[in-house]
């Protein structure tokens, strides 16, 4: 055990005096040591909860023989954290939390972990530490909130989110968006769309990390409590067979990731996060990659925020059990990746059939041919950017408009609530990538109140930045290389024509190469935005968003 480093021997005795100092007994230090890395606080509803969480994974981890050491791992609030500087320490924060867990479990010398995280950057940053650090690990999330009830109508954070838009444009009172702020978000889980956060844990349950049901069973459900003591109960196996994140989260079962995340329609943040978890097994993921398997995927459920189901609808029409059994079926999972269970993924979904076919649609029934996300590339993005395709109107699919230029998220949406955005432009909104941001902001209050004031449909937005898994329409992020390194949306001025074509994976500015190499010579690099601080350092260090922005 890895844990004889610190507890077997002699020499060993002042390690065990510190643990006897904490109530430690013999027997409890004679068993595997298995770290509980618990995200809990009360900023983040997703995680306001986990503490119950943890208490199970805690009793599974004792029946089966082990001793359950708990430690914190920090979390922040997207949807709190938006709009204000707070967002740019979201991403950032990915490299904290994987960075933080290294420390504890490499000083501490643990034999396992089980990971406890629910919302967006904490699950990625687990996952990122569990590949780096190579002991045997499994995840068990808090689970997805239930959708909220707006006078006889589903609710989520999203919908709150448009509702500003909707007062904006004198289609929504403020008594009204008081009321739905409400009703909107009824209690404890990650939200209920099919957002960064829901993605995210429905990733770790087809890369193999975390049991079945990790990503769908509801945060109030009593299922959720089980599968938490049964995953402390799993961990103990794991140690025992000495099987190890890199064992499971190979290429294939990346591959089963994107394609499961084509299916579902995940958010464009898998983009970003997906590559980094790979970077950590030593994998590299190639954006060309990520579109041959688009193009071959169907889209099978469509949920919120680009259709009406929420998470709690996927699970009862049998959650990603039954995606994979489809995709499965027509030859699209590889089914024999390992997974936590000790089985492969293809024994693990044996038996799982759709419950409801409203939700989980039949191959010849798709919603769309092809996957949710799709990568474009052309002059403005030469190293790609990405769209939730699932989630744009069909009428925009392909679109030509004026840019309306913005160097900050907060100065377009200024102009976008102002009401100087009119149907046909193109809002370029720019300096906000990985170094420029710093820290790559999501963009969901500019989408929202475009969405909230009906424009969804006739305007598109572009970005170095980033967009929440709850934004909709055509909203395109992550624009590689990023203004701040120079990259062609630095040289985008007011008026310049922009051509999407969603279907062509081509996005384009149509000024000549000559021109752009003109507006090149004569580009300057603005002042960072932070100049101080870990935000500061990690502007410095981080990379583009076609890695993953992943650190150097």
């Amino acid at each position: 055990m890895k844990s004889n480093a610190v507890l077997k021997g002699v020499e060993r005795a002042p390690h065990r005096a510190l643990f006897k100092a904490m109530g430690y007994t013999d027997e409890e230090l004679s068993r595997p040591l298995i770290a509980i890395v618990n995200a809990a606080n009360e900023i983040i509803p997703g995680h306001i909860h986990l503490d119950k969480i943890v208490e199970a994974v805690k009793a599974g981890v004792r029946m089966a023989g082990g001793t359950p050491i708990e430690f914190g791992a920090i979390g922040i609030c997207d949807g709190i954290a938006m709009g204000h500087i707070g967002m740019r320490y979201s991403l950032a924060s990915r490299e904290l939390i994987a960075d933080s867990a290294e420390s504890m479990l490499l000083g501490h010398a643990f034999d396992g972990a089980v990971f406890i995280p629910n919302c967006d950057k904490i699950v990625p940053g687990m996952l990122m530490a569990a590949g780096r650090v190579n002991i045997p690990s499994i995840f068990v999330s808090g689970g997805p909130m239930m959708a909220g009830n707006f006078r006889g109508n589903r609710a989520d954070l999203n919908s709150v989110f448009e509702g500003v838009g909707a007062v904006a444009a004198g289609k929504m009172s403020e008594a009204d968006l008081a009321e739905l702020e409400d009703t909107a978000c009824p209690g404890c889980g990650s939200c209920s769309g099919m957002f960064t956060a829901n993605t995210m844990n429905c990733m770790t349950e087809v890369l193999g990390m975390g049991l079945p049901g990790n990503g769908t069973i509801p945060a109030v459900d009593a299922r959720r409590i089980r599968l938490a003591k049964k995953a402390g109960m799993q961990i103990m196996e794991l140690v025992a067979k000495d099987l190890r994140p890199r064992d499971i989260m190979i290429e294939e079962a990346f591959a089963n990731a994107f394609t499961v995340d084509m299916a579902i329609g995940g958010s464009t943040n898998t983009v970003l996060h997906l590559p980094a978890i790979a970077h950590e097994v030593g994998i590299r993921i190639d954006l060309n990659w990520i579109n041959e398997i688009g193009a071959k995927t169907p889209h099978l459920a469509y949920l919120r925020p680009g259709g009406i189901h929420h998470i709690q609808d996927l699970d009862e029409a049998g959650g990603i059990s039954a995606v994979l059994a489809v995709l499965h079926q027509q030859g699209l999972i590889h089914g024999g990746t390992l997974t936590v269970t000790g089985k492969t993924l293809a024994e693990n979904i044996k038996g799982a059939k759709v419950l409801r076919d409203d939700v989980i649609r039949s191959v010849d029934n798709a919603y769309h041919a092809e996957g949710g996300l799709a990568i474009l590339w052309g002059n403005l993005a030469p190293d790609g950017c990405v769209v939730k395709q699932s989630a744009v109107a069909p009428e925009m699919m392909q679109h030509e408009g004026p840019a309306r230029v913005f160097d900050s998220e907060a100065e377009a949406i200024t102009a976008i609530l102002g009401g100087k955005i009119v149907a046909g432009d193109v809002v370029v909104i720019r300096y906000e990538g990985p170094k420029g941001g710093p820290g790559m902001p999501e963009m969901l209050s500019p989408t929202s109140a475009i969405a909230g004031m009906g424009l969804d449909k006739d305007v598109a937005l572009i970005t170095d930045g980033r967009f929440s898994g709850a934004s909709r329409g055509a909203s395109i992020g992550h624009i590689s290389p990023e203004a701040m390194e120079g990259g062609p949306i630095a040289l985008v001025q007011e008026g310049d024509r922009i051509k999407i074509d969603i279907p062509g994976r081509r996005i384009d500015v149509l000024v000549s190469e000559e021109e752009l190499a003109r507006r090149k010579a004569s580009w300057k690099a603005p002042e960072p935005k932070i100049k101080q601080g870990y935000l500061n350092r990690y502007s410095r260090l981080v990379t583009s968003a076609n890695t993953g922005a992943v650190l150097k």
